[in-house]
This record gives C-alpha cells, sequence and structure tokens, in this order.
C-alpha cells in the first residue's frame, strides 16, 4: 500500500486548510493510499518544532527528514505557497527536492498584500506538481511560468440535519427571532463590520462561531462592543446545529481563497450573502444563487425577506449544484486522474 505523509503548518484543527487537508486524506484512503500527517501544530500523528507559524527558529531539516520517513508522496498543504514562516518553507524545499510532491495552493503570496514582495514561493521542481483550489489562482500561476491543476474543494453533500428548534434554543434564539450566522475566524478580510451591519439593518441576532486571530482581537472587541443587534460570540455544537439553527447565512469577505460557508450553506439549504472576491464569482458562474453584500437599501429588503422565507426554487438550485460539482466524490475523482497523470 502506497503511503502518503501530509505536511503543513498545522493540521488538525478547524481552519479552512486542515479541513480541506481531511477531505485529501479521506480521498487518499478511499483510493487506497495509507496516510498520516506532519505539522507543528494540531492533533497531527507526528509534531515537528519549528514548522508551526510563529515558530522563532525554523526546523531542523532532518527532523523533517525523519517526519516524513519513507513515504511515497509528500502532499504539501499551503507550506510551499504563503510565507507565514518563510524560513520553515525554506527547510522544506530543500528536504523535499529529491523526492515526489504534491504542493497543495490554497494562498500564494501574491494574493496577499503583505506577502506580495515574495518570489521564492512557490518553489519549482520538476518532482513536483503544482495543484490549485480555483481557476482564478491556477491562471495567476500560467503567468508565472508554473502549471498548475484545478481541483475544487469537496464537500459531504449528504448530511444529517438536527432539531432546529433545540439548535437554536442551545445559542438561546427563539423561533420568532432572526438568527444570521457568520462561521468565520475573526479577521480583517472576512470583513465582520458589513456582517454586523447587515444583521443589524436587518433585526437579526449576530451570531460568530470563531475566534479573533492575525492580531484581530482589539479590533473585534470595539466592533462587537459598539454593535447594534445582539450578538453571539461562541463556536458552534456542530455543523448540523450551525446552519440549521440560522435562517441566514454571512459571508462578505473580501478575499478568499475558495469560501467553504456558502457551498455548505447550499448544502444545508440556508440562502447565503457573499461578499464580491474573485473565486466567488468563479463559483457563480456555475449557477449558485447567493445574494450580494451590497448594502443598499433594496438588498437589505431582499436580505430579509429571503432569511423569512428563503426561496425553495433557489435552495434546489445550489444544493443540486454543490452535489454536481463540488461533492466529496468529485474531489476523490479529481485527485485519482492526477495520481494517475502523474505516475503515483
Amino acid at each position: 500500500m502506497p503511503t502518503a505523509a501530509f505536511l503543513s503548518f498545522r493540521l488538525g484543527l478547524d481552519d479552512g486548510v486542515s479541513v480541506v487537508a481531511r477531505q485529501w486524506q479521506s480521498a487518499f484512503a478511499e483510493l487506497g493510499w495509507e496516510t498520516y500527517s506532519v505539522a507543528g501544530d494540531g492533533p497531527v500523528d507526528v509534531l515537528v518544532s519549528g514548522l508551526e507559524l510563529g515558530a522563532p527558529d525554523p526546523p531542523e531539516p532532518e527532523a523533517v527528514a525523519d517526519a516524513l520517513g519513507s513515504a511515497d508522496l509528500v502532499v504539501v498543504e499551503n507550506l510551499l505557497s504563503i510565507p507565514m514562516n518563510l524560513p520553515a518553507s525554506q527547510v522544506v524545499a530543500k528536504v523535499l527536492e529529491d523526492r515526489p510532491a504534491l504542493l497543495h495552493h490554497h494562498d500564494p503570496p501574491w494574493q496577499r498584500s503583505r506577502f506580495a514582495h515574495i518570489t521564492e514561493l512557490p518553489p519549482r521542481n520538476d518532482l513536483w506538481h503544482h495543484v490549485t483550489i480555483n481557476r482564478y489562482t491556477e491562471a495567476q500561476f500560467a503567468e508565472r511560468g508554473l502549471d498548475a491543476t484545478t481541483i475544487y474543494n469537496g464537500f459531504e453533500t449528504d448530511v444529517e440535519h438536527t432539531n432546529v428548534q433545540d439548535a437554536r434554543a442551545e445559542v438561546g434564539v427563539g423561533d420568532d427571532q432572526l438568527l444570521f450566522v457568520h462561521p468565520v475566524r475573526a479577521i480583517e478580510r472576512k470583513n465582520i463590520p458589513a456582517a454586523l451591519e447587515i444583521a443589524e439593518r436587518c433585526g437579526a441576532t449576530y451570531w460568530l462561531t470563531g475566534s479573533a486571530e492575525d492580531g484581530y482581537g482589539p479590533t473585534l472587541r470595539a466592533l462587537l462592543a459598539k454593535a447594534k443587534c445582539r450578538v453571539i460570540h461562541q463556536p458552534a455544537a456542530s455543523t448540523a446545529q450551525l446552519y440549521d439553527a440560522s435562517d441566514l447565512v454571512l459571508f462578505p469577505s473580501t478575499w478568499e481563497g475558495f469560501g467553504n460557508p456558502p457551498v455548505e450553506a447550499a448544502i444545508y439549504r440556508k440562502p447565503v450573502v457573499v461578499g464580491n472576491y474573485p473565486v466567488a464569482s468563479e463559483l457563480r458562474r456555475l449557477g449558485f444563487q447567493w445574494l450580494g453584500a451590497d448594502l443598499a437599501e433594496n438588498n437589505i429588503e431582499a436580505i430579509t425577506s429571503e432569511a423569512k422565507r428563503a426561496s425553495v426554487s433557489s435552495l434546489d438550485i445550489n444544493q443540486s449544484l454543490a452535489a454536481e460539482h463540488l461533492s466529496l466524490s468529485q474531489m476523490t475523482l479529481s485527485v485519482k486522474s492526477l495520481l494517475e497523470k502523474a505516475g503515483w
């Protein structure tokens, strides 16, 4: 049985990269691979000091090599994409230079203004294959002379639901109240001010599920303190509770490498407000019927109306599109095709 090592800064947590890495590990397992995880942080199979975000020193090359062992393939999840710990990325690139690797790119440096000056990532090597999570990024790779294959994130489309009344009771929301959930980490690009304003102007309770990161804590505290609507700031007990309890999902981000919540909302048959970032436009072209995050008065009225009585036809369309294009089975087929083409 071939073995694949999944390698990143952190894995096994609830951030987007960790979630997608779990999906990929499941796909590899279905295709007959044995997998294990290697990272600097998180509940992983092998922890390597120095790989984690904010590590004071990079990992020892020998420690990385030992952790990867004799794996037939190394799947690098974003660690050779975004310079969140550039010294660690440099060490990993050196360790991998003579072995096959699949570089799974979620956030290349040029897509973040503070990293735009970094040109050494992603690294180049004829033994490696690059995979992007959207065609927008694939085109940017091509502009830089790098061939990449796009594989969309995959989602479990046959989900179990929880009791709606119980789900809402867990966060103290009655049947006669609107509940808008914002299932994100609290960082600047998630556009929390816009999400709050939508909830305020619709008279809804605002539920933020993620904690502050990247130094956003003070800003978040100030925003929530002056909010003109009821605020719930706590994680959900489960994905089903989060979506089943909500009347509408908020996702007015200014930038996302992909953006899982709008697709999850489609699967759970919930209306969703989606920001106008490039990949959202790419997914909209598949046919998804999402509300825009424009705060014009008539749009707020449309948002309120949709939250109170979502269009059955639009929910049917969104659910069907998610199953057709973004299911775990579709993602697994794409991974299988890539591995076969690479001779792995």
